[in-house]
C-alpha cells in the first residue's frame, strides 16, 4: 500500500477497532530489524540464531489503539502507584507478604509491566509482573516497521520509542542512587536461573550490550553462581553494584538465591525488581483490596485515583466462604495463583474441572471477573485468522516507557502461535 494511503474506507466506527479488523499490511522490516540487532549484539547470526529457534517471536503486524485508551492505561498505572503509597494499603499487603518483603531500600522497580486487555467499554488492567520481560526486543521491533499507510505512519511518528534508551539508562542509574545516594554504578548483573536456557535469553544479551555501551560493566549470571563475600556481592570474583533481577522466585526463597538474599539484607547491592516491590504491587491479592469498593472508599482518594482504579475487573481472594459461590459463577471468572507469573496455573473458569478446582480451592488463588480480550485479524499463509491482543505497558515511577501487545491464540499469552508474538503498538 502506498504512503499517505489509509488502509481500509473511513467509516463511523472507532479506527483503531476498524484497523484491527481489516488492515493487513505486513510492517515488519526484517532486514532492518536484523541489521540492528546485528550492530547492537556484535554477531552477524544473531537475528537469524533468534528467529531460528524462536519463530513466534515476532509478528510482522502491528496492534492499533484508541490513543484515549491509552491514556486510560497510564491513569491505572499512576492510580496503583499512588495507593501503594499509602500507609493503610501498605499495611495490609504486607500482612500476606513474606517478611522479606518488609525490607525496602527505596528503588521503585526497574520494567514494571502493566498487562491490559482492551474491549468495547475500554481498557481493563489484567495484572501488575515485576519482572516484565520483552522491553529491549520491543525497542528493536518498534524501530523496524515500515510505514504502509497514513494511520500507519502517524502512529509510528508519535510512538516515542526513540527516547526509549536515554530513559532506560536514567531508570537503572535512578533505581541506584534512591538506594545508595552517592556513587558511581559501574557493574551489573543481569541474573536468572540458567540464563541460557531462558526463552529472553537474547534479551540479556542486548541488556548486557546496552549496558556496556553505555560505560556500564555488565554480566549474566546464574543466580546460583553468585557469592556474598567481603561485604559485597560478586559474581566471578568481580563486585555487583547493582542486580537486575529476572528471577521469578519473588522472595528470594530458594536455597540457590541465598547469597543474593544475604546481600539484599545487608543492603550490599541494589536488586531491581527486589521483594517489597513484588509484594507491593504483583501479589494478585492485592487486586482484591484495589477493587473492594468500601476500601477504596475509606482511603478518601482523589477522584482520579479513583477512577483508575475502576478499570480493573472486579476480584476476590478464593476462600471457603466464597467457593460455592465461584464455582457457580466459574463461566465468567478468571482464576489465578496469588503469586503466579508467565500465565502459568492460570485457569478460565469455563474451562475449570472438579479436579482443576480442588487445587484452587487448596491454594493460593483470587477470581477475577473475565475481561475478554480484543483480537486482531492477521493473514497467515494467506488465509485471515483471528489473534486475542494483549497489551502491556513498560513503566517506571509512573510514566511509560514503551507500549507493546503479545499476538496469541489460546487460553493465555504465548509465543507459540503462528502469526503472533510481540507487536508494536499503535495510538490513532
Amino acid at each position: 500500500m502506498i504512503e499517505g494511503a489509509s488502509c481500509s474506507p473511513p467509516t463511523g466506527e472507532p479506527p483503531a477497532k476498524r484497523l484491527n479488523r481489516d488492515c493487513f499490511c505486513l510492517t515488519l522490516d526484517r532486514d532492518a530489524l536484523s541489521e540492528a540487532l546485528r550492530r547492537e549484539s556484535d554477531d552477524a547470526e544473531f537475528f537469524n540464531n533468534l528467529i531460528a529457534s524462536r519463530p513466534h517471536l515476532f509478528s510482522a503486524t502491528p496492534v492499533f489503539l484508541p490513543r484515549k485508551a491509552l491514556d486510560q492505561m497510564l491513569s491505572t498505572v499512576r492510580a496503583i502507584e499512588a495507593v501503594a503509597e499509602l500507609p493503610a494499603y501498605r499495611e495490609k499487603v504486607l500482612s500476606w507478604a513474606p517478611e522479606i518483603a518488609r525490607h525496602s531500600y527505596g528503588p521503585r522497580g526497574a520494567f514494571m509491566g502493566y498487562d491490559f486487555h482492551f474491549g468495547d467499554d475500554g481498557p481493563k488492567l489484567i495484572e501488575v509482573n515485576t519482572n516484565a520481560g520483552g522491553a529491549f526486543l520491543n525497542a528493536f521491533l518498534s524501530k523496524a516497521q515500515l510505514s504502509c499507510c497514513s494511520e500507519m505512519k502517524i502512529g509510528l511518528e508519535s510512538s516515542g520509542v526513540t527516547n526509549f534508551e536515554t530513559a532506560i539508562l536514567n531508570m537503572f542509574k535512578a533505581e541506584f542512587s534512591l538506594q545508595r545516594k552517592a556513587g558511581t554504578l559501574s557493574r551489573v548483573a543481569i541474573v536468572d536461573d540458567r540464563p541460557e536456557e531462558q526463552y529472553l535469553y537474547p534479551e540479556f544479551q542486548l541488556a548486557q550490550r546496552f549496558f556496556q555501551k553505555n560505560g556500564v560493566d555488565a554480566l549474566i549470571v546464574d543466580a546460583a553462581d553468585l557469592r556474598y563475600e567481603c561485604d559485597w556481592l560478586q559474581a566471578n570474583g568481580r563486585p555487583i553494584d547493582l542486580v537486575y533481577n529476572r528471577l521469578t522466585d519473588f522472595s528470594l526463597e530458594m536455597p540457590e538465591h541465598a547469597s543474593l538474599r544475604a546481600a539484599y539484607l545487608s543492603q550490599a547491592v541494589v536488586v531491581t525488581p527486589n521483594p517489597s516491590v513484588h509484594a507491593l504491587f504483583a501479589d494478585k491479592r492485592n487486586l482484591a483490596l484495589l477493587t473492594d469498593a468500601t476500601t477504596v472508599r475509606s482511603w478518601g482518594l482523589q477522584a482520579d485515583v479513583v477512577a483508575g482504579l475502576r478499570n480493573i475487573p472486579h476480584t476476590v481472594v478464593v476462600d471457603a466462604a466464597n467457593a460455592d459461590q465461584l464455582w457457580a459463577e466459574r463461566g465468567k471468572l478468571f482464576f489465578k495463583p496469588a503469586g503466579g507469573h508467565g500465565s502459568k496455573a492460570v485457569y478460565r473458569g469455563d474451562k475449570v474441572t472438579k479436579r482443576v478446582w480442588g487445587e484452587i480451592t487448596r491454594g493460593s488463588y483470587v477470581a477475577q471477573d473475565f475481561a475478554p480480550p480484543s483480537e486482531r485479524l492477521i493473514e497467515v499463509d494467506g488465509v485471515r485468522v483471528p489473534r486475542k491482543i494483549d497489551v502491556r505497558l513498560y513503566v517506571y515511577d509512573g510514566e511509560i516507557l514503551l507500549a507493546a501487545a503479545r499476538l496469541y491464540q489460546g487460553q493465555t499469552t504465548n509465543f507459540r502461535t503462528p502469526g503472533g508474538g510481540f507487536a508494536p503498538v499503535l495510538a490513532v
